[in-house]
């Protein structure tokens, strides 16, 4: 069987129609300890699809202060995965990959939205820090501003606080939304 563009050929020379589709989705790998940073940069080297969120923060010593960025999920990274990849598992060869968040020796995706929500949030000026997750709580979307349409959950008992949970690693980011508009989902 030959594929071509969107068309499947078959050997007695009919053609089928088929949906092509984008396959790919992100999935949550977990590293070594400290070995975040060194398995993202080698899976991008052998061409995967890395994102490895980072948090900025000011470090105090006694003699200095410096500003640095951690892994803002020590022990995790994520890579985009086809379903070929996903079965064949070269991946997991890297240095420093212990493997892929699975439940029930299933591989669980990260959903696209939680992966865009991240890199939103990173790629902007806004504070924000680790937060316990959360499982219960109300969904809200953000209205207007610079976070217009970003949703997630919102965290009333310390402030106007909105969580954006990544459902597979049980880790959570929180984000003041002072002054923001809220609409409930």
């Amino acid at each position: 069987m030959k594929k071509s563009a969107n068309l499947t050929w078959e050997s007695d020379g009919g053609a089928l129609p088929t949906i092509k589709r984008d396959c790919q989705q992100w999935y949550a790998l977990q590293t070594r300890h400290k070995y975040e940073k060194k398995v993202s940069a080698s899976l991008a080297s052998l061409g995967w699809d890395i994102f490895l969120p980072m948090l900025r923060s000011t470090r105090q010593w006694s003699d200095r202060r410096k500003k640095i960025t951690t892994p803002l999920f020590p022990g995790y990274t994520f890579v985009q995965l086809d379903e070929q990849s996903l079965v064949q598992k070269k991946f997991l060869q890297t240095d420093g990959v212990l493997g892929l968040i699975s439940f029930g020796g299933n591989a669980v995706p990260v959903a696209r939205e939680q992966i865009e929500t991240l890199r939103r949030i990173g790629s902007m000026d806004v504070p924000f820090s680790l937060h316990p997750f959360l499982k219960a709580g109300q969904r809200v979307r953000i209205c207007g501003g610079c976070l217009d349409r970003l949703e997630g959950v919102l965290l009333q008992a310390e402030g106007k606080k909105l969580v954006i949970s990544i459902d597979c690693i049980q880790r959570a980011v929180a984000i003041s939304i002072e002054g923001y508009e809220l609409q409930l989902l």
